[in-house]
């Protein structure tokens, strides 16, 4: 097999891995009275390619995940919320990764989470011209913060995992 046929398979498996766990987070109730909040399971996909990968593969993979989420989910609506908590948060990950090292991707995590809230916050503001919305700003980042460092340990624990089996 090639390495470009090689390369776009494994890009379309953590695609596939990253909306099942998608899909499985959508059937969890949420437990928290403040929209918005959720665990964002999919993102250890998100974090583990980001220092597995290109900048432009990762960016793909994010991107089908997304849109495919909207379709699944039936929420086209909450489309230009994820959209932007991802572009900020894939962003800030893709630059922390000359600087955070693998070891620590959970630190690069936790950041890339209060990225993506506040591309979220941000997304809010100018679509509902509602700024008491910026009273949800600090659970979101607390929550954020608490997913992000999870997600990242996760992510972490799976790339560590990948290297032992190689």
């Amino acid at each position: 097999m090639s390495k470009h046929i090689r390369r776009l398979t494994e890009l379309a498996v953590l695609t596939a891995v990253s909306l099942i766990i998608f899909a499985v987070e959508l059937q969890i109730p949420n437990p928290f009275p403040i929209p918005g909040i959720k665990l964002g399971l999919a993102n250890i996909i998100t974090v583990y390619a980001v220092y597995h990968y290109k900048a432009h593969e990762v960016a793909a993979v994010v991107a089908v995940r997304l849109l495919l989420g909207a379709v699944f989910s039936g929420n086209f609506a909450a489309l230009i919320y994820s959209a932007s908590g991802a572009v900020l948060c894939l962003l800030g990950m893709l630059i922390l990764r000359r600087w955070i090292d693998e070891k620590h991707m959970w630190v690069a995590s936790v950041l890339g989470a209060v990225l993506h809230n506040t591309g979220q916050m941000a997304a809010a503001l100018l679509v509902t011209r509602t700024p008491q919305l910026m009273l949800y700003y600090p659970f979101l980042l607390v929550s954020g913060c608490l997913a992000g460092l999870f997600t990242g340990l996760c992510a972490q624990a799976v790339s560590a995992r990948f290297k032992r089996k190689k």
